[in-house]
């Protein structure tokens, strides 16, 4: 018979995402629901560690629904990477009297999660929280919506630069290995080329595209590229070649950085942290554990994290075509 659930840590870990704090404050509340001591980790996986953490209960998380970040803070441990460290942060699971944990992030924090249960077999739900929108098993992770409309309204106010100007601006988003937020935003904004890890586009299809573009009248240009882009070493080298090869162009760089992971939540980042975590906290108190929570055609799902970790989600080839089609 699986232990009975008394007592639930949760923690944030990896990049931060608008809605940790919303995420946050589901666990903590669907806890006192459920009557249900819950305790807060500081600094991810590093906190249990060191036992940094406190109690929380349902005053513990007001007013943090709106806030960007994680009251919780964020942090890569590479100690708990060795098997030393795990250690440690088993035995601070112990001494607290810690039952399961709710580990809001990314497939780092999932792997971390996963080791952690196999080998000190504490129970575990993971939460997908980054604006990458990289996790296999989920539609959508906390912090992507908030991330594409940030993103969105930063090229809209670069727009209006580049028409005064009859400029072409190359706005590097984040994406080191997935182009969700570049594909979608690009879109969104009404950029003229796209470019993302998943499709090399190629120096001369590029090239080729701008110039049509300004041949068809064109005066401005807009191109959105993913940071992880394999067409380029990086987003000013592209810039310059383009320079060097159409200088009709006055190219300019804009990269937007970490500003797509601050801002308050969006209304659909709240609902989705909302709804996931008192997810979390239900199939914990079920005696489920190695899974994930993950929003799939509008209801909340959950799969192993086995499978969540296996591989990544593709990238929508119908919006590529898309793409292409509105860019003419």
């Amino acid at each position: 018979m699986a232990k009975k659930i008394q007592r639930i840590g949760v923690l944030t870990s990896g990049g931060d995402a608008p809605g940790m704090n919303a995420a946050i404050r589901a666990v903590v509340r669907a806890c006192a629901y459920y009557h249900t001591d819950c305790v807060g980790f500081y600094r991810g996986f590093q906190g249990v560690i060191e036992g940094d953490y406190e109690e929380l209960n349902a005053r513990s998380v007001r007013n943090i629904i709106s806030r960007g970040g994680t009251i919780l803070k964020s942090a890569r441990s590479r100690e708990f990477l060795t098997k030393e460290g795990r250690q440690k942060a088993a035995d601070t699971i112990k001494k607290a009297e810690i039952d399961a944990l709710v580990l809001i992030g990314g497939d780092g924090t999932f792997r971390g999660g996963k080791i952690f249960n196999e080998e000190h077999n504490i129970s575990v739900i993971g939460v997908p929280g980054t604006i990458d929108n990289d996790i296999f098993g989920t539609n959508y992770t906390i912090g992507y919506d908030t991330a594409l409309n940030t993103v969105v309204e930063a090229i809209d106010k670069i727009r209006d630069t580049a028409s005064s100007h009859n400029r072409l601006f190359f706005v590097e988003v984040m994406g080191r290995d997935a182009g969700f937020i570049a594909l979608n935003s690009g879109i969104g904004a009404g950029a003229e080329e796209i470019l993302i890890p998943e499709e090399n586009l190629g120096l001369e299809r590029l090239l080729f595209s701008l110039e049509r573009s300004r041949r068809s009248g064109k005066t401005s240009s807009i191109v959105v590229v993913s940071e992880g882009d394999k067409i380029g070493k990086n987003v000013f080298q592209l810039a310059e070649y383009v320079t060097q090869n159409l200088p009709d162009y006055d190219a300019r760089v804009t990269v937007l950085g970490h500003i797509q992971r601050g801002g308050s939540p969006s209304c659909f980042d709240r609902v989705l942290a909302s709804r996931l975590c008192v997810r979390a906290v239900e199939l914990l108190l079920d005696g489920q554990t190695n899974m994930m929570v993950g929003f799939i055609n509008n209801k909340v799902e959950s799969c192993s994290l086995e499978d969540a970790l296996k591989s990544k989600p593709d990238i929508n080839k119908d919006l590529l075509r898309i793409s292409d089609i509105l860019s003419t």
